[in-house]
């Protein structure tokens, strides 16, 4: 029998509804709903659609999501100049900069806009204040796709403390946080990468294994220790043009066995991503009405 899929999509919902009421207590409290601003600059055809689908979600649950655009030729002073005015506004819980911004803007544009964002408004966990608190396991908003991965983890009941798990990729985006966060859990961690010796035999040493690295179908059952729990971040396009994991989903699923979990693309961390989205949303204007 194949593995147990751990269903993003359910969860996600499910996570959704119980914020609901937050929301509608901080409508109450504060004379209008939590703000979340999303600036997308340039022309991105990925970038549009995950954009659409964050505002949509946000603004189905109670907020109020507003998308400033950007053009093509806008420069980081520009950026820059945006994301302070949005600092400042008092309407704005939230602040999101969607990646990538465009390659004209310079190659340190990214960093340089992100750590202008105000950490207390930093709703993707990305500024060096809420990477740092993470670290010291005190953290106020977490990077939304590994706090996705390590709270479906937590709602399934999968066992982590005294467990071994291995990250696949170490971005600050991804692999770091989530490394992070699994520690935090009591799990004895690795991080591979690129430069990783025999990385299928350290992955065949799992319990839990987190595929983050944007390469398709590269986890195949060589990687797989029987029974462990599979995490595939991974968002790609085979050569079909399918949408398609890190990992090489049907082989692998049957190589775990009917003890071991896996996580499918899409309906995975997808939806638990722009979930985490929502709540930290929700925790930033919490804190704003704490601290008013």
């Amino acid at each position: 029998m194949p593995a147990r899929r751990l269903d993003g999509t359910a969860w996600a919902e499910r996570l959704r509804r119980e914020l609901e009421p937050r929301v509608a207590a901080i409508t109450r409290h504060a004379g209008r709903p939590p703000g979340l601003a999303v600036v997308l600059a340039g022309t991105h055809p990925p970038s549009e659609i995950y954009v659409r689908n964050k505002i949509a979600t946000a603004t189905a649950h109670g907020c109020h999501a507003v998308l400033h655009r950007l053009p093509d030729t806008a420069t980081v002073d520009e950026a820059l100049a945006l994301v302070r005015q949005l600092n400042a506004d008092d309407s704005v819980d939230g602040i999101l900069v969607q990646s990538p911004l465009p390659a004209a803007m310079g190659a340190d544009a990214e960093s340089r806009v992100f750590d202008a964002v105000d950490p207390a408004r930093d709703v993707d966990g990305f500024h060096p204040v809420n990477v740092g608190r993470l670290v010291q396991k005190r953290p106020a908003l977490v990077a939304c796709t590994p706090l996705g991965c390590a709270t479906l983890l937590d709602r399934e009941d999968i066992p982590l403390r005294g467990r071994h798990a291995v990250v696949i990729g170490r971005s600050d985006i991804v692999g770091k946080p989530m490394a992070m966060l699994l520690l935090h859990r009591d799990a004895t961690v690795t991080i591979c990468h690129s430069r990783t010796v025999d990385l299928p035999a350290i992955c065949r040493t799992a319990d839990v294994l987190v595929a983050a690295i944007g390469r398709p179908g590269f986890v195949t059952p060589d990687f797989i220790k029987p029974g462990a729990t599979v995490i595939d971040v991974g968002i790609n396009r085979d050569e079909a043009g399918k949408l398609c994991g890190d990992v090489d989903f049907a082989p692998v699923r049957e190589a775990l066995g009917p003890e071991g979990w896996i996580s499918p693309v899409p309906g995975g961390v997808g939806p638990m991503t722009i979930t985490m989205l929502l709540s930290n949303t929700v925790d930033a204007a919490e804190r704003t009405e704490q601290r008013t």
